[in-house]
């Protein structure tokens, strides 16, 4: 009898039937012999419509006393969600109990609207499992140490449903979303993407840091520090299709040593509309600037991606950086308001009309020319670079967003990403 831990979507989860077809997957799971523990998102659009509520009624700059409020709002959905599968699989005949994040309790940090998980007790849930019932828990969400409800920012019942599966040393944790895995890139921007029957975890950390949606960055990072085994799945196949034939769809995402991975240089390009650049002109070249200014920025909890020093000239310099389009105001009002005045820069000024392309492929350590024959790909296509970032497994360029779909379509198929492995 294996543990599994299964997640489903907003989209999962949209509608009293939607909820229904989930609970006879649920049910067929833990009739088959498994202890099944479900982490599911709150109903398609709920989170949105609270918050929205929310910005009625205050729409100006959000403070800590306003986030907290915030999380308890947007909480809410989850529990919701949580409480409708449990009565759906009590009428299929399942003895089922939901819990919300406090109550198990998963333990947080304070940083509300963005908390990380701490700590997760899971004597509570494996006491209903031994007692044969299904366990929901409700993701997105936790306790911090003053008994504060936190909630963990977007795509963080991902990140409850891996960190979940981690604490009780699950078999696998199932990632059911609303397409049926992981693909070479968005097949809407590419309808000739191939999905992935195999990924590793490296590169789908990297994928989902470069703006892949399929699944949380922080779920991946759990998912590769605790060893869970994830595969995406699509949650809108029929319920009662064949268990087997269902534990070995979507894909795996695995660890790079796997002998059946899917050989190639690249796996996949991913691509980010979320992103605007920011720039301090005129900066002192001396040490400690960039502490200076990107410390400051990390203290209002601001996620910084692509950095860039330019070249000194007459002892000043420019310093560029990308923050998620969402901080983009709150960034350069911070800079502007707090960092310029003792830092004897110039001027700030941003670019909220940028996008971030990158390819991605554990390949890419062992082969060279990668990164040029991209840069010539998109010089083909007449697409400047703006800035440049690089990993091992990884080459990712910002550029004018109106050439994004441009670029991602050239790349994808400059790197033969339509074609069959063999």
């Amino acid at each position: 009898m294996a543990l599994i831990v299964h997640k489903y979507g907003g989209t999962s989860m949209g509608s009293t039937e939607r909820i229904r077809h989930v609970a006879k997957r649920v049910a067929k799971w833990a009739r088959a012999g498994h202890q099944m523990v479900v982490v599911p998102s709150a109903m398609s659009g709920e989170t949105n419509r609270l918050l929205g509520l929310a910005k009625e009624l205050a729409p100006s700059k959000p403070t800590d006393a306003y986030n907290r409020e915030l999380d308890m709002l947007a909480a809410t959905g989850e529990q919701v969600a949580s409480a409708l599968l449990a009565i759906a699989l009590q009428a299929e005949g399942m003895e089922s109990v939901s819990y919300a994040g406090w109550q198990v309790p998963i333990r947080t940090n304070s940083a509300y609207t963005k908390a990380r998980i701490e700590s997760i007790d899971d004597a509570r849930v494996r006491a209903d499992l031994m007692a044969g019932r299904v366990v929901i828990v409700t993701g997105f969400q936790g306790l911090d140490e003053l008994g504060n409800i936190t909630t963990l920012g977007r795509g963080g019942s991902d990140t409850s449903a891996v960190a979940v599966a981690a604490a009780m040393k699950a078999e696998e944790c199932l990632i059911y979303t609303d397409v049926d895995g992981v693909y070479t890139t968005d097949p809407r921007v590419v309808p000739e993407a191939r999905r992935l029957k195999t990924v590793s975890f490296e590169e789908m950390l990297e994928m989902a840091s470069m703006g892949s949606k399929v699944l949380q960055i922080r779920s991946v990072e759990f998912a590769g520090k605790y060893k869970v085994k994830l595969r995406v799945l699509s949650s809108f196949t029929p319920w009662d299709i064949d268990i087997n034939e269902e534990a070995a769809s979507g894909t795996l995402i695995t660890f790079e040593e796997d002998e059946h991975m899917e050989q190639a240089i690249v796996a996949g390009i991913a691509f980010n509309r979320d992103e605007a650049k920011i720039s301090v002109l005129g900066v002192p070249d001396k040490p400690g600037i960039a502490y200076q200014i990107l410390g400051a920025v990390a203290d209002a909890n601001i996620e910084v991606d692509v950095i860039i020093q330019n070249i000194s000239k007459d002892g000043k310099t420019d310093f560029s950086f990308t923050v998620n389009r969402g901080d983009y105001a709150k960034t350069v009002d911070l800079l502007r308001e707090k960092v310029l005045p003792n830092l004897g820069a110039q001027e700030v000024v941003g670019d909220t009309k940028i996008c971030k392309v990158s390819i991605v492929g554990i390949g890419m350590r062992s082969h060279v020319g990668v990164a040029s024959k991209m840069f010539r790909v998109l010089s083909e296509e007449g697409i400047n670079i703006q800035m440049i970032s690089t990993s091992e497994i990884k080459t990712s360029v910002v550029i004018d967003e109106k050439y994004m779909e441009l670029a991602v379509r050239a790349l994808h198929k400059a790197f033969d990403l339509d074609l069959p492995l063999v």
